[in-house]
């Protein structure tokens, strides 16, 4: 199979027929266009950036950081438990659910939205492992294996 060559050119003037000659010329074939504009309402040269605070934290009372969001915290906990302790996605949904826990939606969670929020885990997880309260908890949960 041929390789193929991909060429995003960012244009400077119109798009004329001319130019898509010379480049059909070349061997290259039109595949997609993009397309831009000013939205509506925005300022000239300004953009909307907008992020998601990250599961377990939302924005301080005094809107210039991020703090611990204590019930998305113990629903990170729990699920890293029970994770640890090799229980299926859909197991872990469901015990989220029966404990009455939703997600920020208010939706039911179900194993995609457990499996969604595994980075968060890797991200939040060294910081769980090292308090006092996973300590306890460990200490249960190697009762439970043994």
């Amino acid at each position: 199979m041929a390789k193929l060559e991909r060429v995003h050119e960012k244009l400077t003037s119109p798009l004329t027929q001319e130019y898509v000659d010379q480049r059909a010329s070349q061997g290259w074939r039109l595949v997609g266009v993009d397309w831009e504009r000013q939205a509506e309402g925005s300022g000239s040269g300004s953009s909307t950036f907008i992020e998601e605070v990250p599961y377990g934290l939302k924005v301080s009372t005094d809107c210039q950081h991020l703090e611990e969001n204590p019930e998305e915290k113990q629903v990170l906990i729990s699920m890293l438990e029970w994770i640890v302790q090799d229980f299926p996605l859909s197991q872990v949904a469901g015990k989220l659910n029966q404990q009455g826990l939703r997600m920020r939606s208010g939706a039911k969670w179900d194993p995609i939205s457990v499996f969604q929020l595994l980075p968060r885990l890797i991200e939040v997880g060294p910081r769980i492992f090292s308090t006092e309260d996973w300590a306890e908890r460990r200490k249960h949960l190697f009762k439970l294996v043994s």
